[in-house]
């Protein structure tokens, strides 16, 4: 089975791109096998022009699972 894959995309300077990325942190470090990747919306013009009001966006093998606010119990129940 191949692992789960959890993107976050977020840009610099977006507080709430920070918030996620603490929380994803905490979560991930609960599931060793989930592998990690953060990009920025301004490197890729496909997610700028897809989420640039809508950061930060977690993905979940490439679907969206959470746009804003990360609540850690909700990611931790995609993950289980």
């Amino acid at each position: 089975m191949p692992a789960t894959r959890l993107t976050l995309l977020g840009k610099p300077g977006c507080h709430l791109c920070d918030d996620a990325r603490a929380i994803v942190s905490e979560v991930l470090a609960e599931f060793p096998d989930v592998a990690f990747e953060e990009r920025s919306i301004l490197d890729d013009p496909a997610f700028l022009d897809a989420y640039a009001e809508e950061i930060p966006v977690v993905l979940l093998d490439d679907r969206v699972h959470t746009i804003w606010r990360v609540d850690p119990a909700r990611l931790r129940k995609a993950l289980a």
